[in-house]
């Protein structure tokens, strides 16, 4: 089965038909300051592998953005639309990473690890000397880049996991992730009704408690963006023109949420949020790709997405985007989202 991460895996039944089951990652080794028995922390030795539908690779372009990693972590793009051999690179020239020198992520995945039988996942980190996959471990890469690679941030680059909340962001990113990132797929990959329906509560259940939270907050953790916000904004974003119909999460959009709805487009206007997301990436993705769900490969030409640049007014609930940091700058040349992707 394909998912818009790879890291699904269907176990269980309901009367006999698969449920969803989202696997471990399997190479979870990370990249440290102190190096040791881990990878050290180098500029310009590694290389990060993303799809831009993928919710999961979202969140590293994001914080990758925000520290102004650009220029010690260089950037790998695959095509949306997956073949047989997982994730491509067709839209670099003769369809090759040009600094990998690969067509296919699993050339790094069978370089590290001969006969691997797991699927390919983004995001996934690549140590170019020796073309080796490093990690594909998305729950903990971004945590890494935000305090291992703290070296390398660029000056005024926010704390995005402050000590001081570590345990409260650790607790909201628990829920998000169980009913609300996982949520969505445990419902639209669910093998029966009463799997579906169980995802389909889960799922709602948590974003009426996050509208709550967010009513009188401008963000979830403090009066700062933290990885919280992150994990919760590559949901949402993608939410109303995929999971709604395409996963049957369908019993309210987020733009019918004033409280979710304001937050979004809040996030979605800051730098490195909103400049990292490719609409018609994600569409393609996911319409063209789950060939059970939508066998016919037709992809909607809807949402109207440019109601992402109304106003918002959440800085009226006060808040510091980036605590005593700075807003990151433009996206680097060649990679900027081109302005239809985006809205």
């Amino acid at each position: 089965m394909s998912g818009a991460d790879d890291q699904g895996r269907t176990g269980g039944t309901e009367q006999g038909r698969p449920a969803f089951k989202r696997s471990r990652s399997h190479f979870a080794d990370r990249i440290t300051a102190a190096g040791g028995d881990d990878w050290p922390v180098e500029a310009g030795r590694y290389r990060l592998v993303v799809s831009r539908a993928c919710p999961w690779a979202s969140r590293a372009l994001v914080v990758r953005r925000l520290l102004g990693l650009e220029d010690a972590l260089s950037l790998a793009v695959t095509d949306p639309v997956q073949d047989e051999r997982s994730w491509r690179f067709t839209l670099d020239p003769d369809g090759r990473d040009p600094v990998l020198g690969i067509r296919f992520l699993k050339e790094a995945y069978d370089a590290r690890e001969t006969g691997y039988p797991g699927g390919v996942s983004v995001p996934a980190v690549v140590d170019v000397p020796s073309g080796e996959l490093v990690t594909n471990d998305y729950q903990q890469l971004t945590l890494d880049l935000s305090t291992e690679w703290t070296a390398l941030h660029r000056p005024g680059a926010p704390d995005l996991y402050p000590k001081a909340h570590r345990d409260e962001i650790d607790e909201v990113m628990d829920g998000v992730y169980r009913d609300v990132n996982n949520g969505v797929y445990r419902a639209g990959f669910a093998g029966g009704q009463e799997d579906y329906e169980r995802a389909y509560r889960d799922v709602f259940r948590r974003l009426d408690q996050l509208s709550q939270r967010l009513a009188d907050r401008r963000y979830l953790v403090g009066d700062t963006i933290t990885e919280a916000d992150i994990r919760l904004f590559v949901t949402l974003v993608r939410f109303d023109a995929v999971y709604h119909g395409h996963f049957k999460c369908n019993r309210s959009k987020i733009t019918e949420d004033p409280v979710l709805w304001a937050y979004l487009r809040d996030l979605y206007q800051t730098p490195g949020f909103g400049d990292t997301v490719d609409f018609d990436d994600i569409k393609r993705h996911y319409y063209l790709v789950h060939h059970s769900i939508n066998p016919t490969g037709v992809v909607p030409v809807g949402p109207d997405l440019t109601t992402f640049l109304a106003p918002h007014h959440r800085d009226e609930l006060g808040g510091r985007p980036f605590g005593d940091g700075t807003p990151p700058g433009p996206p680097p040349a060649g990679e900027g989202i081109p302005a239809p992707h985006r809205t």
